[in-house]
């Protein structure tokens, strides 16, 4: 957990566009929002700040900062994708469906601005830099169940792999599993069907589509 926003940063969170999470702020503040995972330079001329799907999070009351997100499964801050097997069995209900709906909605918005064209069906740069969480996300959203702890909990769970854009998706039933490829196929992602050498077990590859 970090330290939540500055006064000053939380107003300059506060009053970004509603719609586009456009940023207006000094070049420090928009820079210290940068470095924490809550805001974006947008590569493209004037360069514009925009809220992060964590600055999203932020903006609509969180008090607390979650920290920007690894290859691991996250555990800090508020939000956090469910990548699966965390030690902590996941949260479901309402309020959580309201959090993993509003983080998509986010991403999406990310995915507009960012992405050339504005093209909304494939990932983004964030997504590209966060792929267990980018993938976690998309199957929450859609209502997949992340697994709870322990080997042989049911659930997916999305790992990363030795392939530098590739994650693996692991889920016990094989009905489930398609589902999931469907869902991840939908959210823009390549993925392949594979058996692990040893035990036969079905996993799945999945790749940000580039086009």
């Amino acid at each position: 957990m970090t330290r939540p926003p500055t006064a000053a940063q939380r107003r300059v969170i506060d009053t970004a566009d509603p719609v586009t999470g456009r940023l207006r702020g000094t070049e420090t503040q928009l820079a210290a929002l940068v470095k924490r995972g809550l805001a974006f330079r947008h590569p493209r001329p004037p360069h514009d700040h925009f809220l992060t799907p964590e600055g999203h999070r932020v903006r609509q009351g969180v008090l607390e900062t979650p920290q920007p997100a690894t290859e691991a499964p996250a555990s800090a801050g508020v939000f956090a994708a469910r990548v699966g097997g965390e030690e902590t069995a996941p949260e479901s209900g309402p309020a959580r469906r309201r959090e993993v709906h509003s983080a998509w909605q986010g991403l999406l918005e990310l995915r507009r601005m960012t992405n050339p064209g504005g093209a909304m069906d494939r990932p983004c740069g964030w997504e590209r830099t966060h792929l267990a969480e980018a993938a976690a996300l998309a199957l929450e959203a859609a209502g997949h169940r992340p697994a709870g702890p322990g080997p042989g909990a049911s659930g997916y769970r999305v790992r990363t792999t030795p392939q530098p854009e590739a994650v693996a998706v692991h889920e016990p039933d094989g009905e489930v599993l398609r589902a999931c490829a469907t869902t991840l196929e939908g959210a823009g992602w390549q993925v392949s069907d594979h058996r692990e050498p040893r035990t036969g077990t079905r996993y799945l590859l999945a790749s940000p589509r580039r086009a």
